[in-house]
């Protein structure tokens, strides 16, 4: 079926307008990214978004009897529910059959199957979701954790800041990523607990710069890797996201109302275009790194176009031999 493409085990009853947006998606990612595509889940609901109702060149359906809905409890879910869509398609990965998984329904499941089924890279204690934060004018910040590890300990986040300059340096080519330590200031000792021995840890690792703030977030200058615990790195992503969104949306109100319009249609499609930046479906999804498998999270409410940017995601990851370069590197110095 390959035919040497990198092939893409896709979860497509994952998401809230699954599986009709997550199929649209899939077939994208076949014909513009010359991947190839495993759909793992309901036979018949997949064939009814099929044009045709039969799978076509690159793209073949895995039948599922099961699927986790948004909000079933992960782990156990996983474990109790092994013909699911998405531990189906970790298994795909864990077995050679898949290069990579793609999934947008519920994160902890899929964190979840790729840990017990793919397992973490020796030396690494936690996996971390990596996501990439755009910055106007350069490339974008790695933020690390965004929510798969809450609690953590102090040298779980010295490894997420070595797992974090290698994404940087395969994803974007920064030879020397610099590192911040996310904290309430950027003066040493600043801090919580957490972030005080955690700081200390850090000073002895290549590319730290210290504490940094919110405000380090999303401007050229700022650290090339920003490391936090996933539960502030959870609120800090959902912050983010919500600000764009509400500032996007007054500034496109005032640009189109009555009293602009002489000026409106000269303003407002670069302005768009601009935007289109800070658009999750443009990024697509988040790795999760620290497992024995590419595995890219994208959001719950994905669409076919943020699929297809998710499959070119986890394709970019599997060409740059990212789960390699942890397993050479972090896991051996962790």
């Amino acid at each position: 079926m390959t035919d040497g493409r990198i092939t893409l085990a896709v979860d497509a009853m994952g998401g809230d307008r699954a599986p009709g947006e997550i199929v649209a998606g899939a077939l994208g990612a076949v014909d513009e990214l010359g991947v190839a595509v495993r759909l793992f889940g309901r036979a018949s609901e997949i064939r009814a978004c099929l044009p045709g109702g039969e799978p076509p060149e690159h793209v073949e359906m895995v039948d599922c009897a099961d699927v986790i809905a948004m909000g079933d409890e992960p782990a156990a879910s996983v474990r109790r529910l092994p013909d699911s869509s998405i531990v189906r398609a970790a298994d795909a990965v864990r077995d050679g059959e898949a290069d990579a998984l793609v999934g947008a329904g519920n994160t902890g499941a899929a964190m979840a199957a790729s840990l017990l089924r793919m397992g973490r890279v020796r030396g690494i204690a936690r996996p971390a979701i990596a996501v990439a934060i755009p910055v106007p004018g350069s490339h974008p910040q790695v933020l690390l954790d965004a929510g798969a590890t809450v609690d953590v300990e102090p040298e779980w986040l010295v490894q997420f800041a070595r797992m974090g300059r290698i994404y940087a340096r395969t994803r974007w080519g920064v030879a020397e990523p610099t590192v911040g330590l996310l904290s309430n200031g950027e003066e040493e000792g600043k801090g919580d607990e957490l972030r005080k021995r955690t700081g200390a840890l850090l000073r002895a690792e290549p590319g730290f710069v210290g504490n940094v703030e919110g405000t380090d977030l999303m401007v050229p200058g700022g650290p090339d890797v920003v490391v936090t615990d996933g539960f502030s790195g959870n609120l800090v992503l959902k912050t983010l996201e919500a600000a764009l969104r509400s500032f996007s949306g007054l500034v496109l109100s005032i640009l189109t109302s009555e009293s602009l319009a002489d000026v409106s249609d000269r303003v407002v499609p670069p302005l768009v275009e601009a935007a289109a930046t800070f658009d999750p479906d443009v990024t697509g999804g988040a790795m999760l790194m620290g497992v024995r498998g590419v595995t890219i999270i994208s959001h719950g409410s994905s669409s076919a176009r943020a699929i297809v940017n998710a499959c070119g995601l986890a394709a970019e990851c599997v060409r740059a031999d990212v789960v390699g370069q942890l397993a050479g590197t972090v896991g051996r110095a962790g």
